[in-house]
């Protein structure tokens, strides 16, 4: 029987339940001072107010000591700081389960329900790609990169709407975003009776501009559903259009008919339970308002119109460096493609972006930069067991956590937490970036010497890559790079394997040099 992964998630519950009932008191360590002595601390504070004179019994820090269970991190000692109560993980023990099954850590800590299901409707890919603005983009990467990680969740996720202009589908494959195309546009005949019948009750006599098939009053609805909903209180009229019935029409085409490898059981016939299904609309905070009025109009005139809606807004973009403030989505791409190109040139030397062998390269970090200047911010931090404390040991929880919406909190609005793969990934690079320029994973080889930062990476990778690739049993034996040494090949193993995972959510190949 497979040994069970262990988790960050769990070895603090096991820590909170092991002090008794009462609000959670420890956390998890992250800076590297802290990690040279302990790995979780209780808080004084805290401590103070589950106990009394803020002692924890003699008899509760054996248990904490013995600490076993599924999933939880063996303990080496716990012992009262003046911090608070400290306590310190075997890891060698840790570094060992971990190392062992690498594979475990970079899947989602947990499973999605079965049958879940999302529908993600990105309305800013009805416009045409010379006219996305930026911050339009940031909603079709958000939408990307959503999608990606509730399906490395197990999550069934359909993708709205269909893109029709062709030059909008060449730009999302230079952007590596996987966007299905339309093949025909779905028929709105069911939704456009359905509204002429409403129109009829609400026409007011006035003349209406051409194109608009009449008014609908939503105020209505904005006062059934309260002002706890979110929506804004200005909404009352709705000019409704042709095109807006034929985005009515997608969308529940879309909820009623799932691929055929959706979802093994949901597949093919209609599906009649709506409520099943979370609808998440990813807009702009320019586009809220019009998409608040196709969320209520999608209410009035479908009478099995899904119950969960929800908007998820990305503010506005600022772009650092930009020559103007009104750049285009390709004029934005064009822009950090010729930075990529410029720098790579000023390091290698030549015109590298007339390479071939380049192209793919120049493409990849062109896209990345953009992504990560989209998704995050960069944060701070550096240290072995750093690596696999603070990147490799929280990747599955990090994994669920950017998969988790909550549909169940009140209100129209609902948040998604797409910057913590971007966060998650700097951190990584700089820990790594860190621990590589101070340790020889090797030690130093004469045939290294007079090369280059990047040379000499390439041919410690490679290296690395040769000696894990073949078993144990058949390396020929080099007394002195045995023990630590493995270890470390093992945890480059690890960390490439998380690195390259983060990469795939965002939707990028990983390079073998830049």
């Amino acid at each position: 029987m497979a040994t069970r992964r262990l988790g960050v998630g769990e070895t603090l519950g096991a820590l909170n339940a092991a002090l008794g009932p009462g609000c959670t008191v420890w956390i998890k360590e992250t800076r590297a001072r802290h990690l040279r002595s302990r790995d979780f601390l209780a808080p004084h504070r805290a401590l103070q107010a589950r106990f009394d004179d803020g002692q924890v019994p003699e008899h509760l820090l054996h248990v904490l000591a013995c600490l076993q269970g599924p999933g939880v991190a063996p303990v080496l000692r716990c012992a009262p700081t003046p911090a608070g109560l400290s306590l310190q993980l075997q890891r060698p023990a840790v570094f060992e389960r971990v190392l062992s099954a690498v594979a475990a850590y970079a899947t989602p800590a947990s499973p999605a329900l079965p049958g879940q299901r999302v529908l993600l409707h990105c309305p800013a890919l009805r416009s045409s790609a010379c006219a996305l603005r930026l911050s339009q983009l940031r909603t079709v990467l958000v939408a990307d990169h959503l999608a990606r990680a509730l399906r490395a969740h197990g999550v069934c996720v359909r993708l709205v709407p269909a893109v029709q202009d062709p030059h909008m589908l060449t730009f999302l494959q230079q952007l590596r975003v996987d966007w299905p195309a339309a093949s025909e546009r779905a028929s709105s005949h069911t939704l456009r009776s359905h509204a002429l019948e409403e129109l009829i009750s609400a026409h007011d006599g006035r003349t209406l501009s051409p194109g608009i098939l009449g008014r609908l009053c939503l105020k209505e609805l904005v006062e059934e559903q309260g002002r706890t909903a979110g929506y804004d209180p200005n909404l009352n009229n709705c000019l409704v259009t042709e095109d807006l019935l034929s985005v009515l029409a997608e969308l529940q085409e879309a909820l009623w008919h799932w691929p055929e490898d959706s979802h093994p059981g949901l597949a093919g016939a209609p599906d009649t339970g709506t409520d099943s299904c979370l609808v998440v609309h990813v807009v702009s905070c320019e586009e809220e308002f019009q998409q608040q009025k196709l969320d209520l109009l999608w209410q009035k005139l479908v009478d099995k119109a899904p119950l969960r809606q929800k908007h998820l807004i990305c503010g506005p973009v600022k772009v650092t460096g930009a020559p103007g403030p009104l750049m285009t989505a390709p004029e934005y791409y064009n822009f950090r493609h010729a930075q990529v190109c410029k720098a790579s040139a000023l390091k290698h030397g030549g015109d590298l972006a007339q390479d071939p062998g380049w192209t793919e390269i120049f493409g990849v970090l062109s896209v990345a930069t953009i992504k990560f200047e989209m998704l995050s911010t960069a944060p701070q931090s550096q240290g072995e067991w750093l690596l696999l404390f603070n990147n490799i040991l929280p990747f599955p929880d990090l994994l669920s956590q950017t998969a988790m919406l909550d549909c169940t909190a009140p209100g129209l609005h609902i948040t998604a937490h797409t910057e913590m793969m971007c966060k998650f990934l700097v951190q990584l690079s700089m820990d790594f970036s860190s621990y590589y320029n101070r340790v020889h994973i090797l030690g130093v080889s004469t045939q290294h010497n007079g090369l280059g930062r990047a040379e000499r990476y390439r041919v410690k990778t490679k290296e690395a890559e040769d000696e894990t690739s073949r078993p144990l049993l058949f390396q020929e034996p080099r007394p002195h790079r045995f023990g630590q040494m493995f270890v470390r090949l093992q945890l480059l193993r690890a960390v490439r394997e998380v690195l390259h995972t983060g990469l795939a959510m965002l939707g990028l190949p990983p390079l073998s040099h830049i």
